[in-house]
């Protein structure tokens, strides 16, 4: 149960997790989860979007370049920037705006489109991180969705990193977003029309090793394991990651390619009469 815990706590940690290192080195990478998203929510020109947990704004500029009116938000100011820098490049226009996804400052179906690219998923009140996804959403508007599953390479990389540095005791996993169970539990009749696919998105290393290098370095969450671990004491946990690369590489000419599992979800906001 959630209830005992200390949710502000635990957000608060997060916040400091996705600010250290380089996320955006890591949305660069995964930048085409975003593009296939939009292009199954088919958003027209003009909608109003929001991207919950923006990062350095993958979904936010996919939307734009539909022609989209697409605010950007997350709790994460320094990635709110890159998003700026992104956009400005692109000539993309993109409003991006410090927020929470548990707290959306925005009222009662202010939006069109409500989108997430593996990122409201780590809400740690996933009821009140989905409930608010839902009540900014106006009634037959789109509720798009990309998740890591617990059952492919990124929910193995969460349990490898767990096992030397647990996660809070009761705290759901993020990667039960990317089940249609879960999702179903989270929104019930709040959604229509729901269309859940399953896709992987493959990661490229040269070798294992640089895949764990990679995730050390970069991808907050492993990042504080290690340095939870303390100097000279992540040793192990490296090893375990690039044992984990070696399990899931499928590439035959001596380098990494990982197929990473995630759910992609496409749904209509239900009418007032049909949310909960």
């Amino acid at each position: 149960m959630t209830t005992m815990l200390d949710l502000s706590a635990i957000k608060a940690r997060q916040q400091k997790t996705w600010a250290s290192g380089d996320y955006h080195a890591v949305a660069a990478r995964i930048y085409p989860i975003s593009e296939l998203l939009v292009a199954s929510a088919d958003l027209p020109a003009g909608a109003r979007v929001l991207d919950i947990a923006t990062g350095s704004g993958n979904a936010a500029l996919a939307a734009a370049r539909c022609g989209c009116l697409v605010t950007g938000l997350d709790y994460v100011p320094e990635l709110l920037a890159r998003g700026e820098h992104r956009a400005a490049a692109e000539g993309l226009t993109v409003e991006f705006v410090v927020g929470d996804a548990e707290r959306i400052g925005y009222p009662n179906g202010a939006f069109d489109a409500v989108l997430s690219v593996v990122g409201v998923m780590f809400a740690p009140d996933q009821e009140q991180a989905a409930a608010e996804l839902v009540r900014v959403c106006r009634p037959g508007g789109t509720i798009g969705l990309a998740c890591w599953t617990p059952d492919g390479f990124i929910g193995d990389l969460f349990r490898a990193v767990g096992r030397h540095v647990p996660p809070p005791k009761g705290l759901r996993a993020p990667a039960e977003w990317g089940t249609e169970q879960r999702l179903d539990e989270l929104f019930g009749t709040a959604v229509t029309n729901v269309r859940a696919t399953r896709r992987e998105f493959v990661f490229r290393f040269a070798t294992p090793e640089q895949f764990a290098d990679f995730f050390r370095e970069n991808y907050g969450p492993t990042l504080k394991a290690f340095e939870a671990l303390g100097a000279g004491h992540g040793g192990p946990l490296h090893a375990d990651l690039v044992e984990l690369a070696r399990q899931w590489n499928v590439a035959t000419d001596g380098t990494v390619r990982i197929p990473s599992a995630y759910l992609e979800v496409v749904a209509e906001r239900a009418g007032d009469g049909r949310t909960r």
